[in-house]
């Protein structure tokens, strides 16, 4: 679960637990598509990076550029260079889900060492990007988990890979190049600011508001997506994370995120956890 820590960062982490790609190498003449986003909207607009931002770093080996989409969409076409880790290439996935502690983060020590086998350093820009649309938002969940871990180097693609291919950016079926693995990369202890356990909703439910950010179907008790039990905890607003974007994958704007909020209920100013 994300806890709120300043209301920038969750909005932008519930935008971003979201962000699909598809593969086309044509082309889009129109000049206005290609004006970078205008990030200083955002009251922590530098958690993105933009499109023209990352096309001009490809290549640059000071980049690591994590790729989140599922297997199969990530064979039919990606961004150059990008290193497929699918959902969960930085949770423990011992068992099957709905099991105790699986989907969540890596340790320190294993997550140190999974990003260094990927080349990742505390001077490396780390981007991650994925198929965003119809989801489950897999890049934003990742940087989220990497900065808990204090790594402010790491980046989301603003529109992920949708808005890459609504720009005619050139996209490719090739394996990305293996990567170098590296040493001496530094974590933090886990900022816990940055996530609610259980046991803190339990004792909280009175004082916080709990957003369900999946689909009606799963709020109302669907078990598809592999939940251990079926139904929302208590007290929840339902509030569909895809409701929040744009149809290429953009945020909307912060005055209609917050309109969107506000109809359900839910102020810059309330303590709100999102799951």
């Amino acid at each position: 679960m994300f806890r709120k820590n300043l209301f920038g960062i969750l909005i932008l982490l519930l935008v971003s637990m979201l962000l699909l790609s598809a593969c086309s190498n044509e082309k889009n003449t129109n000049s206005a598509q290609s004006e970078p986003p205008d990030l200083s909207v955002y009251k922590n607009g530098d958690i993105f990076i933009t499109p023209q931002e990352l096309k001009e770093k490809l290549g640059d080996p000071n980049l690591v550029l994590f790729d989140t989409s599922k297997s199969n969409v990530y064979r039919k076409g990606h961004i150059p260079g990008a290193i497929g880790v699918g959902f969960h290439g930085f949770s423990k996935v011992v068992g099957k889900p709905g099991d105790p502690l699986w989907g969540t983060t890596l340790e320190k020590d294993e997550l140190t060492k999974r990003l260094e086998s990927y080349g990742v350093t505390n001077d490396k820009l780390v981007v991650f990007t994925s198929n965003v649309l119809p989801g489950p938002g897999s890049d934003g969940r990742n940087v989220w988990q990497l900065r808990m871990a204090g790594l402010d180097n790491v980046k989301l693609l603003y529109g992920g890979n949708p808005y890459w291919k609504e720009l005619g950016y050139e996209t490719t079926k090739d394996q990305a190049p293996e990567p170098t693995p590296t040493t001496g990369l530094v974590l933090k202890d886990f900022d816990e600011s940055y996530r609610a356990k259980k046991e803190y909703i339990s004792k909280s439910l009175d004082q916080i508001v709990i957003i369900d950010a999946r689909t009606e179907k799963e709020y109302q008790g669907s078990q598809n997506a592999g939940e251990a039990r079926g139904g929302h905890i208590k007290g929840a607003k339902h509030l569909l994370w895809s409701s929040l974007l744009n149809e290429n994958a953009t945020p909307k704007s912060p005055e209609k995120i917050k309109k969107i909020m506000a109809d359900v209920g839910i102020t810059p100013e309330d303590d709100f956890v999102v799951y």
